[in-house]
């Protein structure tokens, strides 16, 4: 078999130019040059699930390439490239590890070498997206196999998808060393800064190199000569040929599947087979939890283990807690430097909500680092950042819960029952009634923080009560628009609704549920009360 699609020779990668928005072709070497002139804008075939684990394969591959030849910065040609990442396979000078087909006895972009000498009893998919890591339970989502007609380059991304980010995908179909647990995902916390995507591309690339001692030192990897690219060395699937944490480079890029492409009468094709074990000892990947030292990879601080993206995906809880609670260890990425730009950082959070062999679907949240969020950040005051968020997501949990109380008041035609007596169909039907209230304060919940921490110390009170009070107006709105769910006789409907606004209101001007927001309400009180005081005197004779 003859050697195709050279990621080294062919430009198989579609890109964009930043600017005019024109379309080419690159190879990877020719990739990483213009990643290094910022000339990038956007991968036209790159779908969005796709793109954390393209960014931190490029990442990872072109650390390792600069610490073979002991550099620290991009190198200057596509010709330098090329020798550098040929480098890194000195059995194939002929640039077989580079190439989507070779020779099955020796290694393919991604696609380890099959010692037994065969793919006849091997699985077919002609489709990148029947091998790609998005699977799910229905067609909702992504319709599988769509893509019948596919680029090299649709390949390319399926694979990096596939060998660097999957979960555990059914019986003896593992998932990668870099999550916690086989129904978790690699997720990927990092910074955007401003340009295009070249600019992430090197911030990152020079933090993954500055951290390689600490890698070594905390994770026991290899300090030298480790194994960087896992797809060169042989793969029989059994649990005698998986790999140590201790013979890796602390770089490494790793294959969690064995597939291997082929091309027959034009046509290219993916063959895949399980495995009796994962590609790094099981042992060793369960006792990590996925603390692997990811540079994208949050910690629990308490349990040591990798963060799992929950169904409900980067919402306003988990993100606040990730960006400035103190119960994760944020990875190195997602840490902000005194180089970095002082206007225009974002925080990006992706990652794949796994399951038990499927997935919950993508998600994706972006949230301005603004001035005074990036000097606290890089003054290490956490504390304050904290403190501002923990209570507005408090005030929104709570706020949230009374109007699910006020809810089912209408629901339950104002029987002011506990909790255990109520049926649980009502309160499932209140729960998805009273759903949009806290979707709407999710979506905005990151604007409205970040206006209170861009404010003065002598503002910020004033800024929220004012997010407060309306909250309060829209958690009313979304009663409002519940009455139609409530009981429809006339005497039954006044009596619910009215239950049911006494509830909510009762609850809003509790001091056991926003105390700010209740103090406002009794100065409020104590004012009108004074004026009608006032008035009744100056109207006695």
């Amino acid at each position: 078999m003859t050697l195709l699609h050279s990621l080294l020779d062919d430009p198989l990668i579609r890109v964009r130019q930043r600017g005019d928005g024109a379309q080419r072709q690159l190879t990877l070497p020719g990739l990483f040059v213009a990643l290094a002139a910022d000339e990038i804008r956007d991968f036209p075939a790159l779908r969005p699930h796709q793109r954390h684990p393209w960014h931190a394969f490029l990442v990872q591959l072109a650390a390792i390439a600069l610490h073979h030849q002991g550099k620290d910065q991009p190198l200057g040609s596509e010709a330098h490239w090329r020798t550098a990442l040929l480098d890194l396979t000195p059995e194939q000078p002929n640039g077989a590890a580079w190439c989507l087909v070779s020779p099955i006895d020796q290694p393919a972009f991604l696609q380890p070498p099959v010692p037994e000498g065969s793919l006849e009893k091997w699985d077919e998919e002609i489709s990148p997206e029947a091998v790609d890591l998005l699977f799910l339970s229905k067609n909702h989502e992504l319709k599988p196999q769509r893509m019948v007609t596919a680029a090299p380059d649709d390949w390319i991304f399926a694979l990096v998808s596939l060998q660097t980010a999957a979960p555990f995908g059914g019986k003896e179909n593992y998932g990668v060393a870099r999550m916690n647990g086989g129904y978790s995902s690699r997720p990927g916390l990092g910074v955007l800064p401003r340009g295009g995507l070249g600019v992430r591309w090197q911030r990152d690339v020079e933090i993954m190199l500055a951290n390689r001692d600490n890698l070594v030192a905390e994770h026991a990897y290899a300090s030298s000569d480790g194994l960087s690219l896992c797809w060169l060395q042989p793969w029989d699937g059994s649990p005698n040929s998986a790999l140590s944490f201790g013979e890796m480079d602390p770089f490494f890029i790793e294959v969690c599947r064995r597939v291997r492409m082929t091309q027959q009468q034009g046509r290219v094709s993916l063959r895949r087979t399980s495995t009796k074990s994962t590609r790094i000892t099981k042992q060793e990947k369960d006792a990590r939890k996925g603390n692997t030292g990811d540079l994208w990879t949050p910690i629990q601080k308490k349990e040591g283990k990798s963060i799992h993206v929950p169904e409900t995906g980067f919402d306003y809880r988990l993100l606040t807690d990730l960006a400035f609670g103190s119960s994760w260890r944020a990875p190195s990425a997602q840490r902000l430097r005194a180089q970095d730009d002082h206007d225009g950082l974002r925080l990006v959070a992706r990652g794949v909500s796994g399951a038990n062999c499927r997935t919950h679907g993508y998600h994706e949240r972006q949230v301005p680092l603004r001035s005074n969020m990036r000097r606290l950040f890089l003054q290490g005051n956490m504390g304050l950042l904290e403190r501002i968020a923990a209570r507005r997501v408090e005030a929104v949990s709570n706020i949230n819960k009374e109007l699910l109380s006020a809810i089912i008041e209408l629901l339950d035609q104002g029987k002011n029952r506990n909790w255990r007596d109520i049926p649980d169909p009502i309160k499932k039907r209140a729960g998805a009634l009273s759903k949009p209230f806290e979707q709407a304060e999710d979506l905005r919940f990151f604007d409205c923080l970040s206006k209170e921490v861009e404010a003065t110390e002598a503002e910020r009170e004033a800024i929220y009560l004012e997010w407060l009070l309306t909250m309060a107006e829209r958690a009313r709105d979304v009663l409002r628009q519940t009455f139609h769910a409530g009981p429809k006789s006339a005497e039954r409907r006044y009596r619910a609704q009215a239950a049911a606004t006494s509830r909510l209101e009762g609850g809003l001007r509790s001091t056991k549920v926003v105390p700010a927001l209740a103090e406002h309400y009794r100065q409020e009180r104590l004012s009108k009360e004074n004026i009608d005081d006032s008035n009744r005197d100056r109207a006695e004779p």
